[in-house]
């Protein structure tokens, strides 16, 4: 399974010494590994050791996800109610109430809402104590994330290999056309100058010289060779172990490049078609390539 996708889903979680800490991990595609794992306020000191750990698994992708800490028996803190605010709030309330000559609808649920009112305070964590801890269940997390990717990636290849068959196909095509685009051209070059009353044309040294430049300017076999070689390291690609998406973004660009050019110096119908369908399917594969790690 060469390929990897950036898209995955992955949770793990993990207890120990009375602390539950549980890691939900996404990714979806980047030009470069970008991290935003968000972790409790108190125990910051070990973002360090999230982003090093997601880093040694993958290379590119933006991965976001939340860790929770909590004790062991589902609690993560405290709740404490500011009485006396919320004393002066009510009070300021009914005051502008009456003022303004408006019916109260004070309510306990309305008041916990207001600013300041109701506030949790975490409990003290030790980093050292929860780093274990944490490992374990970043772990589970990028385990998950891993296979999800590794599984996006095997069905990215079946359409990729499939794909770059159709590729082949065109080029095969437009290999067999080329020979025929000096002949067409010659046959109507000379139906043109007789229809015009001209004779003893083959052995015309301006019009062989005319024929001559313009079997030079429709030449497409560099062209060709360069689709073959590209579509060749392509395939190759998809079978390394390593991370491929840049090059084969990279490839893509380069296809697109020789077949444009194929399709302006071969200025033939049916080679045109040839190159549309080229075209249109190098888009598609493009749009897919920018999802492989």
């Amino acid at each position: 399974m060469a390929l990897k996708s950036m898209t995955g889903f992955g949770e793990g979680a993990a207890a120990a010494s009375g602390i539950r800490v549980s890691v939900e991990l996404s990714s979806v595609n980047r030009k470069q590994l970008d991290i935003n794992v968000n972790l409790p306020r108190n125990l910051v000191t070990l973002d360090a050791q999230v982003q090093r750990t997601i880093r040694e698994q993958f290379s590119r992708g933006r991965v976001s996800g939340i860790i929770r800490v909590e004790a062991a028996d589902g609690s993560a803190g405290s709740v404490t109610v500011d009485e006396k605010l919320a004393a002066e709030y009510v009070a300021g309330i009914r005051k502008a109430a009456a003022k303004l000559n408006l019916n109260e609808d004070l309510g306990a649920e309305l008041i916990s809402r207001l600013p300041g009112v109701v506030s949790i305070e975490q409990q003290d964590l030790d980093s050292d104590q929860v780093s274990d801890v944490l490992a374990q269940a970043l772990g589970k997390a990028l385990k998950g994330l891993a296979k999800m990717r590794a599984a996006e990636g095997k069905a990215l290849e079946t359409d990729l290999r499939e794909r770059l068959a159709l590729l082949d196909e065109y080029t095969k095509n437009i290999r067999k056309l080329a020979p025929t685009v000096v002949i067409t051209y010659r046959e109507k070059l000379f139906q043109r100058l007789e229809e015009a009353g001209l004779t003893d044309l083959a052995s015309d040294e301006r019009i062989v010289k005319e024929i001559a430049l313009f079997a030079d300017r429709c030449d497409i076999s560099e062209e060709l060779t360069r689709l073959k070689s590209h579509l060749a390291q392509a395939r190759k690609l998809l079978r390394s172990k390593e991370p491929v998406g840049r090059t084969l973004d990279f490839l893509c660009q380069e296809l697109f490049r020789e077949i444009n050019t194929t399709g302006s110096k071969a200025n033939e119908v049916e080679i045109t078609r040839q190159v549309v369908a080229f075209k249109t399917e190098l888009e598609r594969i493009r749009e897919q390539v920018q999802n492989i790690e």
